[in-house]
């Protein structure tokens, strides 16, 4: 058996990076019991008069807070990954059911799909939170107001209609089980059948029952480390030995047919089984403030990453990228995609020193421009670097937050100045400007103007040195285009690479 562990290193071909920049768009069906996610606050400064329990004084409906919750938090995490998402789910001929389907559908979720059931309510999770004495407010009691019973036969075929009007042009179909009524076995083999014919991935979130047969033949399954050790009869079994794990999810996926298993351990990551074998994933050590809707998150990264390919191993990153984030929120909130792609920078080797490939670049840009920082890009060959590169770049870096200098890679500096040029290679270049304080980020270009490095980056300000008028400037036609600020800085005669050079060649 195959048991490895798997930190940082990209899987075979793939730059994890890059992918995870490629990951908007796409469509999901989700298929699950839905839910509306209710939370009461209020003060709890008193106890009752006729009972021994608190009084939670409420000021209007302002007070009360009402969500999408179970496979409705999952489509919100989905539009987060921005994701396209059609609906397909049980509510009752409610309020509540109401409520839940408009804000789906304000959510930019496709909700035609949602089937209305006049014999249930729909499930409805009350949370009353009370705040005392000023202090952090906890949470009193919780109202659940559902339905386990099975939906009847008639309800299933409504179901499978809506899933059949849907399965033409999405990427991936999504199941998330609570075991509220909705995921019958019936309909669950159902969609396992119509997914292996049309060759879609189906992946599973489990219900916390004993026995996954509903969902045999599906692509891949996502239970927690309780649910699993229940499926398999091993209780507590992965509490403390990832032997246990890797038995457990090796035995799941043979025992029910799946491509894979990807189970999850809180802390210790996630075990992935595949045909393959055994990966252990682990996780970084995380500030855990709130656990709530991590699983929702698991699955939603899974099938963003399914949905464009990175599967495996980089899917299963993927995923435990998206929980961490998810558990250092407070309540259950989206991820959003730029702070996805902002834990994939920094948890690849790509985000170590100051060198970047242009794709990674473009993607640390648009986070760093999310958070409002303005992008100056200067360039040049910077072949024997003296003084005035120094005060030069120093005085760059001050036209606004990030500078990024581009680099004329070796055959750029021969055909602009000549075959006995350059002195020092690229990587001797940019070794001793990567020193240099002034600079944030460093990329090399091949091409013997700036004109694609302009193109791609779109800085905010572009800067060139020299005594020379800005319509001088070779790529001035393409700035003016872009709407981008052109800054000449001084130039510091008798400093140039050139006159050096010829100094020192001087007898």
């Amino acid at each position: 058996m195959n048991h490895t562990s798997h930190t940082t290193a990209a899987g075979p071909g793939i730059d994890f990076v890059e992918a995870v920049a490629r990951l908007s768009g796409g469509r999901v069906l989700l298929v699950g019991d839905l839910m509306l996610d209710e939370t009461i606050r209020g003060a709890a400064e008193r106890l009752s008069p006729d009972a021994p329990v608190p009084v939670l004084a409420i000021d209007g409906e302002e007070a009360i807070d009402r969500r999408p919750g179970g496979t409705g938090n999952v489509a919100a995490c989905l539009r987060g990954l921005e994701m396209e998402v059609a609906v397909v789910g049980l509510v009752g001929d409610d309020d509540a059911g109401r409520h839940l389907t408009a804000e789906l559908e304000a959510n930019g979720c496709e909700v035609g799909g949602v089937v209305v059931d006049a014999s249930r309510p729909t499930t409805v999770k009350r949370s009353l939170v009370g705040l005392a004495q000023h202090r952090h407010p906890q949470k009193m009691f919780r109202l659940d107001v559902e339905s386990r019973r099975p939906a009847d036969d008639a309800i299933v075929g409504r179901l499978l209609e809506a899933i059949d009007a849907r399965l033409d042009g999405v990427d991936c179909v999504c199941l998330e089980d609570y075991d509220k009524g909705a995921c019958t076995e019936p309909l669950c083999r159902a969609l396992v059948q119509r997914c292996r014919e049309r060759d879609l991935p189906l992946l599973v979130d489990p219900a916390s029952i004993s026995d996954y047969a509903r969902y045999a033949g599906a692509t891949l399954i996502t239970p927690n480390r309780t649910e699993a050790e229940r499926a398999m009869d091993r209780p507590g079994g992965l509490r403390t030995d990832l032997e246990a794990a890797v038995d457990i999810a090796t035995g799941l996926r043979s025992r029910h047919d799946f491509d894979a298993v990807v189970l999850t351990l809180d802390r210790d990551g996630a075990m992935l089984a595949t045909e393959d074998g055994c990966i252990h994933l682990p996780t970084e050590a995380k500030s855990v403030y709130d656990v709530t809707g991590a699983g929702d998150m698991v699955l939603a990264a899974l099938a963003a990453a399914w949905s464009h390919g990175l599967r495996g191993v980089e899917g299963v990153r993927l995923a435990n990228l998206a929980a961490g984030i998810e558990v250092e929120l407070i309540g259950a909130q989206p991820v959003p995609l730029p702070e996805l792609r902002r834990a994939a920078l920094h948890a690849s080797a790509a985000g170590i020193g100051k060198t970047r490939r242009l794709a990674h670049l473009l993607l640390e840009l648009e986070v760093l421009r999310s958070d409002g920082r303005r992008i100056v890009l200067t360039n040049g060959c910077f072949d024997v670097i003296h003084a005035g590169h120094v005060a030069y770049l120093k005085e760059a870096k001050q036209q606004g937050d990030v500078l990024v200098v581009g680099i004329n890679a070796d055959a750029s500096v021969r055909a602009l100045k000549g075959p006995e040029r350059p002195i020092f290679n690229e990587a001797e270049r940019l070794e001793v400007l990567a020193e240099l304080e002034s600079i944030d980020y460093l990329v090399v270009f091949g091409e013997e103007t700036a004109a694609d490095l302009i193109e791609a980056i779109h800085p905010d300000v572009y800067v060139k040195g020299g005594d020379y008028h800005p319509e001088a400037i070779t790529e001035h036609p393409l700035l003016e285009r872009l709407g981008i600020d052109i800054r000449i800085l001084a130039h510091r005669p008798g400093l140039g690479s050139t006159a050096i050079i010829d100094r020192l060649r001087t007898p």
